[in-house]
């Protein structure tokens, strides 16, 4: 199997696992990988819990689409996030439940919508910012997550949910999960955790590597 067909496998696995779980629902969320000569995206409107990997969306290093189904509106935030974001080899984007909640309820900080609770937010996902809510497929939006894409490990849309970049689709997935989980344990709790100090943050950097 060469390295795009295992791609589009990977893409269409994880896809049907975060719609079988309730990450997604319906036809939203889009996900894609980088190839070494262009990048793969789930078609518009598609389902992921149902995807081909014939129809995935083939697009050019330019961000044009040149085979399969037309490519997701998401088509700029994306190419945006590759543009800037050299490591990123994977992008999710779903409508998660918690995550989504938590921007309509009040996130902790614009700049951090989380504070840090686990030690695997921590790891995994590192500080996530807000993006004010824009239409889906909004340019300004794209533009403003590109701005963040070599910072950060994913952003969270005001009431459209996460989008999270990795070294792989897979990897991209867990880290994307990760989140969820954490705003779900932040909702549920009362009274609210208080975040990791800085001692403990420091531990994880130099145990683990974590970037926060």
């Amino acid at each position: 199997m060469s390295d795009e067909s295992r791609i589009r496998e990977e893409i269409c696995t994880v896809g049907a696992s975060l719609h079988q779980r309730g990450y997604t629902v319906g036809a939203a969320g889009n996900i894609s990988a980088r190839l070494d000569d262009g990048w793969l995206i789930t078609p518009t409107d598609a389902c992921l819990g149902r995807l081909d990997p014939a129809e995935l969306s083939r697009v050019d290093g330019n961000g044009q689409w040149i085979a399969g189904a037309k490519p997701s509106k998401t088509l700029a935030l994306h190419r945006g996030i590759y543009d800037r974001g050299r490591e990123a080899r994977g992008i999710v984007h779903t409508h998660s439940t918690h995550l989504v909640a938590l921007t309509l309820a009040g996130v902790w900080r614009e700049d951090e919508v989380l504070p840090p609770i686990t030690p695997y937010q921590v790891m995994k996902v590192g500080r996530i910012p807000l993006i004010r809510y824009r239409r889906p497929g909004d340019p300004q939006a794209a533009a403003e997550v590109a701005a963040l894409a070599g910072q950060v490990r994913g952003v969270l849309f005001e009431r459209l949910g996460p989008v999270v970049w990795e070294r792989s689709v897979t990897h991209a997935s867990h880290a994307l999960e990760e989140l969820e989980e954490t705003a779900r344990l932040w909702l549920m709790t009362q009274p609210r955790p208080q975040p990791l100090d800085a001692t403990a943050i420091d531990e994880l950097r130099t145990a683990f590597g974590a970037r926060y």
